[in-house]
């Protein structure tokens, strides 16, 4: 696989909750912890997306935002 994006994070499906239109994927990797992506239910189906398949959560923004309380 190649890809224009260079943060790319692997690691395994921890959980998936499906929904009628998005679906909820939670990536479990060494470090930094756990990712959460929201893809179409679509998507998640055409990937064959299951509980313990190894993935890459792949990052792409064109800003990042920073807060302070």
């Amino acid at each position: 696989m190649q890809m224009s994006a260079r943060n790319m994070l692997k690691g395994k499906i921890e959980g998936i909750d499906k929904g009628p239109v998005s679906t909820r994927v939670k990536i479990k990797m060494d470090s930094p912890g756990t990712v959460t992506a929201s893809i179409t239910t679509e998507a998640a189906e055409e990937l064959g997306l299951n509980k313990g398949n190894e993935v890459y959560a792949v990052i792409k923004a064109s800003e990042v935002l920073v807060a302070k309380k």
